[in-house]
């Protein structure tokens, strides 16, 4: 009987090449994944911390050219400069009137402001797509 024996590792080394995995690749890798993980780190952190937030406490409809919308503004700091939009729509949920107004920086960090939004024509709902800051392109 003939007996067959497994192939020797310099056999298959010989036939398909031999994979060296050099110390130089893996820190190399090792380098590129933690350069990525501290850029994700840094935008997560940047993005979950604004200057400014922002939301619509209530709203009434003054008359057929007039809204008013008052907003609860926190501010990261009392030197922000922060700006914030209301937006008025009628019925057929066109915009009727658009107000930007500039947040007071009386020194605190906690604003109540009161906005009135000019309208074409009567306006059935308000939104608030939130305050912006230097630096914060996004709303909110």
């Amino acid at each position: 009987m003939s007996q067959t024996s497994a192939p020797q590792p310099s056999d298959l080394a010989s036939r398909y090449g031999r994979r060296d995995r050099s110390r130089l690749a893996l820190v190399v890798g090792g380098v590129v994944a933690l350069i990525g993980l501290s850029w994700l780190g840094w935008v997560i952190a940047s993005q979950s911390t604004p200057e400014v937030t922002s939301s619509l406490r209530s709203w009434s409809v003054e008359s057929d050219h007039a809204t008013t919308a008052v907003l609860d503004v926190h501010l990261g700091s009392a030197s922000v400069r922060a700006t914030c939009v209301v937006r008025a729509y009628a019925e057929d949920h066109s915009t009727v009137g658009e107000s930007a107004v500039k947040v007071p920086t009386d020194g605190g960090t906690d604003v109540t402001l009161s906005v009135k939004v000019r309208t074409e024509r009567a306006a059935t709902s308000v939104e608030s797509p939130g305050c912006t800051a230097p630096g914060q392109k996004r709303p909110r």
